[in-house]
């Protein structure tokens, strides 16, 4: 046998064993310590799900953040400097390029708080809490309402639970 074929077959009875599995699914936050917690630990994380989530403590959740109403992005330091893909940013950076100044091409970075670049207009928002809400917007929902009727009681519902949470 030549030397390819003795690695073709060596390849194909070791892929099998070396296969890894994802872990399926999505994963919510605020059901992490109930559902995934064990299995995560299982993995090797060495912290808890509460420190990525908590409703009452400052957590991982804390530090994650939708930039420019779309993207998300981290904060990373205590004076608000964030990271997110460099996609998210383009048009900031367009806007502060120039022909002489193409930070497009060349990159830009700021060595002090001086030198930064403002960006009016472009906002982030912070999570303050994630909370369950199926049993509110399914309220008075039953098997025997039909689809119409259904779509209606929780569009109301869905109303209701977003006045409060404007409210909160």
């Amino acid at each position: 046998m030549n030397t390819f074929k003795i690695s073709l077959l060596i390849a194909l009875f070791l892929f099998p064993v070396l296969k890894s599995e994802a872990g399926e699914g999505m994963w919510l936050p605020i059901f992490l310590k109930q559902l995934n917690e064990a299995e995560m630990k299982s993995m090797g994380m060495k912290i808890s799900a509460e420190d990525i989530y908590s409703v009452n403590k400052g957590s991982l959740k804390d530090a994650i953040v939708q930039f420019g109403g779309g993207c998300t992005a981290e904060i990373i330091s205590s004076q608000g400097l964030l990271l997110t893909n460099h996609h998210c940013g383009y048009g900031q950076i367009q806007r502060h390029s120039s022909v002489e100044k193409n930070y497009i091409d060349n990159g830009f970075w700021a060595k002090n708080k001086s030198e930064e670049l403002s960006n009016p207009g472009l906002t982030i928002t912070l999570i303050s809490r994630i909370e369950d809400v199926t049993t509110a917007v399914l309220q008075g929902v039953t098997d025997k309402m039909d689809a119409a009727a259904k779509k209606t009681l929780i569009e109301q519902n869905l109303a209701k639970v977003k006045d409060n949470a404007a409210k909160q």
